[in-house]
């Protein structure tokens, strides 16, 4: 039947248009769809309510059944397609709809690898902060059905086995599943109406072993072939791997050879070469990888994973399984790696294993993900830390599915990117030399007079831009910081004073008085052409200056050059009484906020950066709580 003429199994009933009420379960909708889901389905909007759409295509209207509602959005399926997409086909599985398992099985396989590139693209930007990152084309599947060694199910009261449908919850009886390959469906037809005695069943099969497991252990007379097996044996291009029961190991055997050989061409492995591999597993990419290195250090926390790897390397001296976390292993290894292979389970790396590549400063990593979510944000983290993404090379393991692999490819970057200050300001040229962050001093020359009707802020803004992409434009790369402080008082901006008899009517106006200072901040980074542009506003009060004091402080020549004639770090003058808010930002330059737009846009801090404890304004600064000691809480 054509996707186009699938039918509910309800009675047929027309569209139903919906007020302020929401919609029920049972409910149809018309609906166009838009783009993508996370889970694979299709998204629409209903009167202001995201709706996944099982069974749908981006760019296509169709009619939709409400499944299931939820507190935050809709899930509902295609019953009918009103215009229909040139990349929807018939689905093959009988049980398509029915089953979620399959998300895919109605678009064409084309088209299933450019969504799934547009996936991995859209993580590492939004997720990632990552701009324009390289991701190559997904390496198609040999096998676009029967590719699965391994399926998990669920049994119901009578021993039937099948899957459970992800919205509904309903249980789908399966007799045979298109995923799985020929071993594991012969099992399912003999276990199949024999299982009460168990909720859940795992059947593994080599593809090319000829070798299974069952579990668990099922004692029913009927059932003729052999279950409980504690391991089973798989091959991989050519070489045999135990696998234990509790293990983890690819289920599309010649996309996981794919991705090992794709794994040693990027890392461009030599026969010198210290290889660690990281999370490991039962020691797949370690053995496949053994060969074309000297050595290899296989980390993995799983006793059983590594008791298995042990007897898979038989024949290979030069593979070495420590068995710990690899946070706590990584970074004592002596000598360093020439190259890093993390291959972490789906939720990613620990924050510990990151920072303690970072701190070794492998030269080359390959990050192996079958998420690109958790993937983008471990790659944040490291390229951050001073590596650089070369590449991101997205593999089809799971055809029919949304789910993706990737191998990301990696190098040290060694000096971080360079740092320029676009400002002549004294007081922010220390507030940057205080990060201990190397950075190069270039001020730039632009008009600094207000526009008609523009607030205090929208001026402190403009004005920090206008610096910072002036110094940008002359540069081919690097981090161009650009900033202007004013004071506000009684909502207009009290800039610098133009003579001696301005500084001191300003401040005989601002003293004695609460008011504020704004400060604009802007970070181009040069390379890429992005920007962030924001601002701060602290709270400051002025205690009574005297007029003697006044006049000394003219005296001095501190005002000529300062918003309001003063400087609240001003050791002989000490103006404020008190201050609430980040007191960087009342000197001239708020370090938490520039912090935060540097991460945004990129910057590569030095691997053993910390945060310096003059960077800590006061216990409430969004730094404090980071390593640094909180300052002095009078200014």
């Amino acid at each position: 039947m054509d996707a186009s003429q699938v039918k509910s199994d309800q009675p047929d009933q027309p569209s139903r248009t919906h007020g302020p009420e929401r919609p029920s379960a049972g409910d149809r909708l018309d609906l166009t769809l838009t783009a993508w889901g996370r889970l694979g389905e299709a998204m629409a909007e209903h009167e202001g309510q995201n709706v996944f759409v099982f069974g749908g295509i981006p760019g296509e209207h169709v009619v939709a059944e409400v499944v299931r509602v939820h507190r935050k959005y809709l899930s509902a399926r295609v019953i009918e397609v009103v215009e229909r997409s040139p990349d929807r086909i018939e689905p093959e599985c009988p049980y398509f709809g029915q089953c979620t398992g399959c998300q895919w099985q109605h678009l064409d396989y084309r088209a299933q690898l450019e969504a799934k590139r547009d996936k991995v693209l859209d993580a590492l930007v939004r997720v990632g902060g990552l701009a324009a990152p390289t991701v190559a084309m997904v390496a198609p599947s040999p096998d676009r059905l029967g590719y699965r060694n391994h399926a998990r199910f669920t049994v119901n009261r009578g021993g039937e086995l099948g899957f459970v449908n992800r919205e509904t919850r309903r249980f789908v009886r399966v007799d045979n599943c298109l995923l799985m390959h020929g071993g594991v469906n012969a099992l399912l037809t003999e276990l199949q109406d024999r299982c009460q005695e168990t909720t859940q069943l795992s059947i593994r099969a080599g593809k090319h072993s000829g070798d299974a497991l069952v579990q668990p252990k099922l004692l029913n007379p009927a059932i003729a072939v052999p279950t409980g097996q504690k391991r089973y044996v798989e091959s991989v291009d050519g070489h045999d791997f135990f696998v234990s029961s509790p293990s983890f190991f690819q289920v599309n055997v010649e996309q996981a050879a794919f991705a090992a050989e794709t794994v040693r061409h990027h890392l461009a492995l030599v026969p010198t070469d210290v290889l660690v591999d990281a999370y490991a597993g039962v020691g797949a990419f370690a053995v496949l990888l053994a060969p074309w290195v000297e050595r290899v250090i296989a980390i993995e926390e799983s006793a059983a994973a590594v008791a298995d790897a042990r007897e898979n390397s038989a024949g290979l001296d030069n593979l070495e399984f420590l068995t710990g976390r690899t946070e706590e292993i990584l970074g004592g290894l002596h000598p360093k790696p020439d190259a890093v292979i993390l291959d972490p389970p789906r939720a990613g790396c620990q924050e510990g294993a990151l920072a303690a590549l970072v701190d070794i400063q492998a030269p080359r990593v390959a990050y192996v993900s079958c998420d690109p979510e958790t993937l983008a944000r471990d790659l944040r983290v490291l390229v951050r830390g001073g590596y650089a993404l070369e590449q991101v090379i997205p593999i089809d393991m799971f055809p029919q599915t949304h789910h993706v692999e990737c191998v990301a490819v990696l190098r040290w970057a060694g000096v971080p990117t360079p740092l320029v200050l676009a400002s002549a300001s004294p007081r922010r040229r220390e507030i940057m030399g205080s990060l201990r962050l190397d950075f190069e001093v270039q001020p730039a020359d632009v008009p600094e007079d207000p526009l008609p009707g523009e607030t205090p802020v929208a001026m402190v803004e403009r004005l920090s831009r206008d610096k910072a992409l002036k110094v940008a434009g002359s540069l081919d790369a690097g981090f161009v910081v650009g900033a202007d402080s004013t004071v506000v008082h009684l909502g207009e901006s009290v800039g610098k004073p133009l003579d001696d008899d301005d500084a001191r009517l300003m401040l005989r106006r601002l003293r004695n008085t609460t008011h504020h200072v704004a400060t604009g901040l802007t970070v181009v980074n040069a390379s890429t052409g992005q920007s962030v542009t924001g601002s701060m506003v602290s709270e400051i009060t002025l205690r009574y200056i005297t007029d003697d004091e006044i006049e000394e402080s003219i005296a001095s020549g501190t005002p000529r050059d300062k918003a309001g004639a003063y400087a609240v770090q001003d050791p002989a003058l000490r103006p404020a009484s008190s201050w609430e808010g980040c007191y960087s930002n009342i000197v001239g330059l708020p370090v938490c906020r520039l912090l935060e737009m540097l991460d945004e846009l990129g910057y590569r801090r030095p691997a053993d950066w910390v945060i310096p404890a003059p960077a800590v304004c006061n216990s409430t600064c969004p730094l404090a709580g980071t390593g640094a000691a909180p300052r002095e809480a009078a200014p």
